[in-house]
C-alpha cells in the first residue's frame, strides 16, 4: 500500500469529493456491551439512542435510559427510562444509586464535555465501570465514532507512528453513504427545542448545554439560510479561481463551531482567538507571495459572522488581498491544492491529510502526530510546513475503521 494509491495524490483528486472510507469487516466497537447491563444518558436530538438500543438489546444486552428533560422523553420513551428531575448537584448521587439498583456494567453517552456526561464518566471510572463516548465520526460523512473513555482531545488512540507502521492492512468493503444529513440534524433540533419548552415545567431544574430556545433558533437559521444565498454569489468567483492555477499560493483555515466541544478542549476560549493567532503568525512568518484562506463552517453561518474581525486583522497586518474570507467553496478542491492546512482539531485535518496537503494542529487532534501534521511551531509551518507520509495516513485511517468508527450518521442510520 504505497502514497500514491490516495487517489492517484493530490493533482488527481483535485475538485472531487473526498472517496467514502471502507467500512468495517471485524467486529462492531459496540460488541463489547453484548449481554451487558448498559446504562444510556443523553443521546443526540432524534431517535439515534432509540436505535442504538434496539442494536443492544438483539445482542443481549439489558437497557435502562435516563431522561433529562422533555425533549428526551419525545425521542426515548417506555419501560427501562428514569427520569432526573433534580438540581444538577443531586446528580452524581442519583447516579451512583442508578449504577447499583441496576447493577450497571457501562454507560453510553452522546460527547464528553456536557457538564452531566463529564461527572458520569468521573463517577463511572471510580465505580469501576465502562463508559463508552459516541460523537460525529472522524472518518465524516458516512461514520459514527465510539470510543472507550472518550474522543477528540480526550481520547486514548495510541500516538506513536510506528504502532500504525506495523499494522498490515486487509481489504475493507465500502461504506453505506449516509446521504444528505443537514435536513434531518435541523428537523431533530426543532423538534428538540419546541419539546423542551413546551415540557420545561415537567424538569424544572434543567439547564441545556447550549442555548436551544425555540424561537430565537429558528431566526438564527433563518439568517443562515440567507447568508448562504448571499454567499454562495459572493464566494463564486473566488472559489473558481481557487480551482485554477492563476491562484497565489495560499494556506486554508477552515473554521469549527464556536459551540464545538473539541474547541472548548482546546487552548483557545474562543475561535476568535484562534483566528487572531493565525493571522498574526501568517502576516509576520509567511512568505510573501501566499495568501491566507479562511472558510466558515456552515453550521456555524447562523450564528458567526467573523468579516469585521478579519477585516480589523486586515488592516492591523497591512495584508490586503492576502488574507481572505471564504464560506460556500468546494473543499476538497481547496485542501488539494492548498499549500498547508491550519485547524484547531478539526477532522477537516484528516481530509487535507488525504490529500496529501501538510496539517498543522493547535488543538489536541487524534491524527495530531510525527509523519501525518508538522510537529514543530507553527511560525514555522509557513515557511516549511513538511510533507505527508501517506504510508502512516492509510494504517492510521485503516485502524480507525476497524477499532472505533461504525457506518452511519446520528442523523439518519446506523449500520454496527
Amino acid at each position: 500500500m504505497s502514497g500514491s494509491r490516495l487517489n492517484g495524490g493530490r493533482q488527481a483528486s483535485a475538485g472531487r469529493r473526498d472517496p467514502p472510507a471502507a467500512s468495517r469487516a471485524s467486529p462492531s466497537p459496540l460488541d463489547a456491551l453484548s449481554g451487558q447491563r448498559v446504562l444510556l444518558l443523553q443521546g443526540p436530538a432524534g431517535p439515534c439512542f432509540r436505535r442504538l438500543a434496539r442494536f443492544l438489546e438483539q445482542r443481549g444486552a439489558r437497557l435502562t435510559k435516563v431522561n433529562f428533560n422533555a425533549a428526551d422523553d419525545l425521542f426515548f420513551s417506555g419501560p427501562g427510562v428514569i427520569r432526573f428531575r433534580d438540581p444538577f448537584d443531586a446528580w452524581p448521587a442519583f447516579f451512583d444509586r442508578v449504577v447499583r439498583e441496576h447493577a450497571i456494567d457501562a454507560i453510553v453517552v452522546f460527547g464528553d464535555t456536557r457538564p452531566l456526561h463529564e461527572l458520569a464518566i468521573l463517577r463511572s471510572r471510580a465505580l469501576g465501570l465502562r463508559a463508552f463516548v459516541l460523537e460525529e465520526g472522524y472518518l465524516r460523512p458516512d461514520f459514527v465514532t465510539v470510543e472507550e473513555g472518550g474522543v477528540g482531545g480526550r481520547s486514548g488512540i495510541p500516538k506513536d507512528p510506528d504502532f500504525y507502521r506495523s499494522l498490515v492492512p486487509t481489504e475493507l468493503p465500502p461504506p453505506r453513504p449516509v446521504g444528505n444529513t443537514l435536513a434531518p440534524a435541523a428537523l431533530y433540533a426543532t423538534l428538540y427545542a419546541c419539546a423542551h419548552a413546551l415540557g420545561r415545567a415537567r424538569y424544572p431544574h434543567y439547564r441545556h448545554h447550549r442555548d436551544i430556545r425555540p424561537l430565537r433558533q429558528a431566526a438564527r437559521w433563518v439568517r443562515g439560510g440567507a447568508r448562504r444565498v448571499w454567499h454562495g454569489v459572493r464566494d463564486h468567483e473566488l472559489d473558481r479561481r481557487l480551482a485554477s492555477a492563476d491562484f497565489p499560493p495560499f494556506f486554508l483555515v477552515p473554521l469549527q463551531v464556536h459551540l464545538d466541544a473539541a474547541v472548548r478542549d482546546s487552548d483557545f476560549p474562543d475561535v476568535r482567538d484562534f483566528i487572531a493567532t493565525v493571522v498574526e503568525s501568517f502576516a509576520r512568518h509567511a512568505p510573501q507571495d501566499c495568501v491566507l484562506v479562511v472558510k466558515d463552517h456552515p453550521l456555524d453561518r447562523p450564528y458567526r459572522d467573523y468579516r469585521a474581525l478579519l477585516t480589523e486583522l486586515s488592516a492591523a497586518h497591512r495584508l490586503g488581498e492576502r488574507l481572505r474570507h471564504v464560506d460556500v467553496i468546494h473543499l476538497p478542491t481547496a485542501l488539494a491544492r492548498a499549500r498547508g492546512t491550519v485547524v484547531i482539531n478539526s477532522t477537516v485535518g484528516l481530509s487535507s491529510l488525504f490529500h496529501q496537503t501538510p496539517v498543522k494542529c493547535l488543538g489536541r487532534a487524534v491524527y495530531d502526530m510525527s509523519g501525518l501534521t508538522h510537529q514543530g511551531p507553527l511560525d514555522q509551518f509557513w515557511t516549511s510546513p513538511g510533507a505527508v507520509d501517506g504510508e502512516l495516513y492509510l494504517r492510521f485511517r485503516y485502524w480507525l475503521l476497524t477499532n472505533n468508527q461504525i457506518n452511519g450518521s446520528v442523523w439518519t442510520e446506523l449500520w454496527p
